[in-house]
This record gives structure tokens, sequence and C-alpha cells, in this order.
């Protein structure tokens, strides 16, 4: 029992999956490769340079043929590496398209599934229901209210509600005064004599202005 349940379930490793880890395998080697070679012509170089200075024109001669054949070896690297990571990155990317479109399929399965528990039959029929479930309530809101009101009676409560406004509206105008509220204004008569302190002014110019005759 206790090896059943510890039993852990099996990786689902794919074909893909393997062509790219052994491309990436592949890749690494390569690289690895191009490391030690080029390490080597660097030893190459230094060594035939020595021999140069040793009077052995001819051992060198024969490093740098191997030192050319390595670097032709390196070009040629160069470009499987790059077919290489091309090959890496196309089947990755087959792969996501695959994923995608097995999730497309499940997702119409989906729809189609849904789709088929609920037609346009079934949502129409929901949607009377609801209707009339509506008006019954508005019926029974009615009812518990004081009854249903008629078109005549709903004119005659907009005839009241507007007698109503119109009270409010003159009750809040200020009245005219009356006449017996506020008497007519008498104004004074106009004096025929002028008062004795005017006399004496005229008086005051009349007696300035004869000497000026």
């Amino acid at each position: 029992m206790g090896s059943l349940f510890s039993k852990k379930p099996q990786s689902k490793v794919t074909e893909q999956d393997k062509a790219v880890l052994q491309l990436k395998s592949t890749r690494d080697k390569i690289r690895q490769y191009q490391k030690r070679s080029e390490a080597t012509l660097e030893k190459d170089r230094q060594l035939a340079k020595q021999l140069l200075q040793n009077g052995k024109k001819d051992r060198a001669k024969l490093l740098l043929r191997k030192k050319r054949f390595i670097e032709e070896q390196l070009t040629k690297t160069d470009g499987t590496l790059e077919n290489i990571e091309k090959m890496i990155q196309d089947i990755e990317f087959a792969q996501i398209e695959m994923k995608v479109v097995d999730s497309l399929k499940v997702g119409n399965e989906a729809l189609k599934q849904i789709n088929e528990m609920l037609s346009i039959e079934d949502v129409e029929r929901i949607l009377d229901e609801t209707q009339e479930a509506a008006e019954k309530q508005r019926e029974i809101d009615a009812l518990l209210s004081g009854g249903i009101l008629t078109d005549e009676d709903e004119s005659a409560v907009e005839e009241e509600l507007d007698a109503l406004i119109a009270a409010a509206v003159e009750k809040q105008l200020p009245e005219a005064p009356s006449a017996a509220e506020n008497p007519e204004v008498e104004l004074p008569d106009v004096p025929e004599t002028l008062p004795e302190p005017a006399k004496e002014k005229v008086k005051t110019k009349e007696r300035v202005a004869m000497p000026a005759s």
C-alpha cells in the first residue's frame, strides 16, 4: 500500500523535448570544442614564434599549417552552431504553437457544451419568466399599498398636485398695500412771503449794489 501512494507521477516527455535536449547537448559540446581550439591556436602561435627564433623554420611552418586548419574548423563550427540555435528556437516555438492550438480546442469544446446546455429557446423562456415575475411583483406591491390607480386617477392626482404647487407659490408672493394702510403723503404749501432772514439778505445785497451804479 505504501509503495502505491509513494509512486511518483510519470513525467510527460515528448519526442520534441528529447530532440531539443539532444540539440542543446550538441551545441554545448561544440562550444567546448571551440574553447579548446582557441587555446590550442594561441599555444601554436607562441610556439611558432619560438621556433623561428631558434631557426627552426620548417617546424614553425608546420605549426602554422595546423593553426590554419583549426581556424577553418572553427569557422565551420560557427555555422553549425548558428543552425543548431535556429533549430532549437523553431522547435520550442512550434511547441508553444501546439499548446496554443490545444488550448483553443479545449476552449471551443467547452463553448460548444455551454451552447448545447443553454439554447436560444431556453434564454427566451427565462426572459419571459423573469418579465412575468416582475409584473406579478408589481401587482402585489400595488395591492399591498392600497390598490391599482387607473389613468383617470393618475390624471386627477397630477391636477391636484399642480393646484397645491400654484397655491403655495401664490402664498409666498407679497400682497400690495391698501389705501388705508398707506395714505397719500401731503406735501407742505409753498409760502407766499420770504422768512425774516431771507429778507435781510436781500436788503444787504441791494445796499452793496447801489454804490456800484
